[in-house]
Order: C-alpha cells, then sequence, then structure tokens
C-alpha cells in the first residue's frame, strides 16, 4: 500500500495534475538540496517526501490557473498552419 493513498492527496490538492505539477516541483527542490518539512520521512525518495509533505500541509502552492499570453498565442497559430507556396 502507498503511503500517502493517491485518492487522499487529490482530495487535498482538488486536481490530480495539479498534484503531479507541484509534487513534480517540490521534487526538484529537494534534489537540488532544499531541507524537507518531515524530520523523518517513511519515503526515501524526492518524489515520496514531496508527496508526504503536501499530504501533511506542510507546503503551500498556488492553484490559479495561468493566463495565456497574447504573444504566445499568436507564435503558436502561426506556427502550427504554415503555409505552402
Amino acid at each position: 500500500m502507498l503511503y500517502p493513498s493517491i485518492d487522499q492527496l487529490v482530495e487535498k490538492v482538488g486536481s490530480k495534475y495539479l498534484l503531479v505539477v507541484a509534487a513534480s516541483k517540490r521534487a526538484r527542490m529537494l534534489r537540488e538540496g532544499a531541507p524537507s518539512a518531515i524530520q523523518s520521512p517513511k519515503s526515501h525518495k524526492q518524489v515520496g517526501v514531496a508527496l508526504e509533505e503536501i499530504y501533511h500541509d506542510l507546503i503551500a502552492f498556488d492553484a490559479t490557473p495561468k493566463e495565456p499570453t497574447a504573444s504566445s498565442d499568436s507564435s503558436a497559430h502561426s506556427s502550427a498552419n504554415p503555409q505552402q507556396s
């Protein structure tokens, strides 16, 4: 059995996609040397420690969606539809 349960984590975060993004960003921080907020984590891997921190509400993350910028939208459309001569 995995600890913490994926179902419990999704309930806390609200979305499995947000959970993946938050856990991966935190795991990267841990890999780069950031100290863990847990004294004795059950997991020995950074992703597991990140998930434990999320489960225990020890880290905060922004759940607001990002708005796409106008410049990135226009460049995506122009490169996605190349004109043939």
